[in-house]
């Protein structure tokens, strides 16, 4: 099981490709990022003004090559609770709130990257994340099928937000549902129809939506409300409750689920790179810690490295962070050339997009892989999809962990190797010997991360034996290669596997030594 080392060439300068990936790039992030902060309780505008920084800015400091920095749908749930519970009912008072905790967020994303612990994110199990992640579709579909219909629900919570569906679809305002779900067929068909491809779904949508818009006379109260320009779309913090339990909460989950999600989507987008460029975690993070604490600063909705806009980025062959960077700049040119017709962009349709997006966290296949997965993986994810649904996405993810270290208690893993891992190096030339001891599970990823990493550039093999682990966890090894892509000079050798066998019939269990 090796990892190979990745050429660092790198293209430099502007290419027409990157400009041409930034354009359709650019294309869909607009009215995505617009949908994004209206369904985050942010202005529209806050949306936009985050990509533009995500890409002019943190391009100039960044390492992932070709990541897309902005606003994303995962965040989504965590922004609108913090407007909704820092408000206390006052939407504006609790926007100024939220980004004020953006702003000590920012603080705290930086110093994860100054302490290089970027890749702390990797400890959390697949499941627990996509788990989170279907949760947070559910959510995003509960919340914005009213949109779409052009009713205001009256529950607040996501399950009554869900139980109220059929009531919304069956006393719509008929013009926004006609409109709101002609684009949500847009969005499935579009990619799906071979001629039409070429064309991103969203922008396809805006073409129908917009003049369906003019043709009905849709209220105003009914399109996107933009400020005349973007200096008047700046917004400073409201720092007055920033030490508050509840502010602290949501710090704590803007800094550590966005930090997850970008290191995540960063390694996923390293591996679809043609070049095998490996990016430096910690400076990217660094960036965008650097980029977050500039839009919570104006108003802006907080960032991450976002992995749809990113794949797209990668299909359309860019091949530099000057896709990025130009992205960015073309959103820029729009909202500056084109307020107008941005105004005229009916809510109906944004939502649509929302609720596409939101299957697609959420979709049956998602649970079908966590079914496919074991019985230990399946709980993970549904432990953590259920209490997300039911209380927040801090307290799901909390339970998903709290679960994972009862199941590793409940194996015989020893608590000293869950709180203490113990983990031998030793150094043979270019080859780098790690032995786990105990067992390997996911706490023993940091201290062989801490070893690779103080071992320096000269080693090109990291051998890592688990011969002395009674237990080695599933997400361990498949953590250990997520990891290994950190390390552009060195492959990744495991040894010591021979003698394990799975505590449960599934090629995804937990393995223990037999006696």
């Amino acid at each position: 099981m090796n990892s190979h080392s990745r050429p660092e060439t790198a293209a430099r300068g502007f290419t027409f490709a990157d400009v041409k990936s930034g354009f359709l790039v650019c294309l869909i992030a607009l009215p995505l990022s617009l949908g994004i902060a209206l369904a985050s309780g942010f202005p529209p505008i806050a949306g936009v003004m985050t990509a533009i920084v995500g890409g002019v800015l943190v391009t100039l400091f960044g390492s992932a090559r070709l990541t897309i920095k902005g606003p994303a749908a995962g965040l989504i749930v965590i922004a609108v609770g913090a407007v909704h519970d820092l408000g206390g009912g006052d939407m504006v008072a609790g926007y100024r709130r939220a980004i004020a905790a953006g702003v000590v967020a920012a603080a705290l994303q930086i110093l994860f990257a100054l302490f290089r612990v970027a890749t702390i994110g990797m400890i959390l199990s697949p499941s627990i994340v996509h788990g989170m992640l279907a949760a947070i579709g559910v959510i995003i579909i509960a919340k914005q099928v009213h949109v779409l219909a052009g009713v205001e629900p009256e529950a607040e919570t996501p399950v009554g937000l869900i139980a109220e569906i059929p009531h919304s679809l069956l006393h719509p305002d008929p013009t926004v549902l006609l409109i709101g779900a002609t684009a949500l067929a847009m969005m499935v068909v579009v990619p799906m129809v071979r001629g039409l491809r070429l064309v991103p779904a969203p922008l396809a949508v805006l073409a129908v939506a917009v003049p369906a818009a003019l043709l009905t006379h849709l209220a105003d109260d009914k399109l996107v409300n933009l400020p005349g320009s973007l200096a008047d779309a700046v917004v400073l913090p409201d720092f007055s409750q920033v030490l508050s339990g509840t502010s602290i909460q949501y710090i704590l989950m803007f800094a550590l689920i966005g930090t997850v999600e970008s290191t995540l989507t960063v390694i996923a987008v390293d591996g679809m790179d043609p070049l095998r460029r490996a990016s430096d975690l910690n400076r990217d993070l660094l960036a965008l810690g650097g980029g977050n604490l500039v839009c919570a600063l104006i108003g802006g909705l907080p960032m991450i490295s976002e992995i749809v806009r990113s794949k797209a980025n990668v299909d359309a062959g860019a091949t530099s962070r000057w896709a990025n960077f130009s992205h960015g700049a073309f959103l820029l040119l729009f909202v500056a050339l084109i307020p107008g017709v941005l105004q005229l962009i009916p809510l109906t349709a944004l939502a649509a997009m929302l609720v596409y997006t939101g299957f697609r966290l959420a979709s049956p296949s998602a649970f079908r892989h966590a079914a496919a997965t074991g019985r230990d993986q399946l709980a993970l994810f549904l432990t953590t999809f259920a209490v997300t649904l039911l209380t927040d996405l801090l307290v799901g993810v909390g339970a998903g962990l709290l679960l994972k270290l009862v199941l590793h208690l409940a194996r015989g893993v020893p608590p000293s190797a869950i709180v203490r891992p113990r983990v031998d190096q030793a150094r043979s030339g270019p080859v780098l010997r790690l032995r786990v001891r105990g067992a390997a599970v996911f706490p023993a990823l940091l201290p062989i991360r801490r070893a690779v990493a103080a071992a320096g550039p000269g080693v090109t093999e990291v051998v890592v034996d688990l011969s002395d682990a009674r237990l080695v966890d599933h997400t361990f090894l498949d953590r250990l290669e997520t990891l290994a892509k950190e390390w552009p000079t060195a492959a990744l050798t495991i040894e010591g596997r021979a003698g394990l066998a799975p505590v449960a019939d599934h090629p995804h269990a937990t393995h223990r030594r037999r006696p």
